[in-house]
């Protein structure tokens, strides 16, 4: 569990397994990155290292100029679907409940008084 945690807990690695479990096919890094928004190519690129690694994602290279780069889940990422489709969704649901709780949060920090 705490290997798990470690690599699904950066940044980027939940809206790339919620990008990867929705898509028909295979993506190429760019339409990937594009789909998920203000990732930076460094940090996409580690993150799909990280799954590669532990086997949640396959990563296909075909032999063409330019190089054109596959990524796609494998079965053990594709088993990831029911927890994180289902976290996709409550957070799709609760939008603006959270959104109006970060604000509520940013304006009582702001009229606290400073130390």
């Amino acid at each position: 569990m705490t290997r798990l945690i470690g690599v699904i807990a950066s940044k980027w690695a939940m809206p790339v397994l919620y990008n990867l479990l929705r898509s028909p096919g295979p993506l190429r890094f760019t339409v990937l990155r594009r789909s998920i928004g203000r990732v930076t190519q460094r940090e996409l690129s580690l993150t799909l290292k990280r799954f590669e690694e532990i086997g949640v994602v396959h990563r296909k290279v075909f032999p063409e100029v330019p190089p054109r780069v596959e990524y796609r889940l494998t079965p053990l990422g594709r088993s990831l679907e029911e927890p994180i489709l289902g976290l996709g969704l409550w957070a799709e649901r609760h939008a603006g409940e959270l959104a109006a709780a970060g604000k509520r949060a940013a304006r009582a920090k702001a009229s606290r008084p400073a130390r």
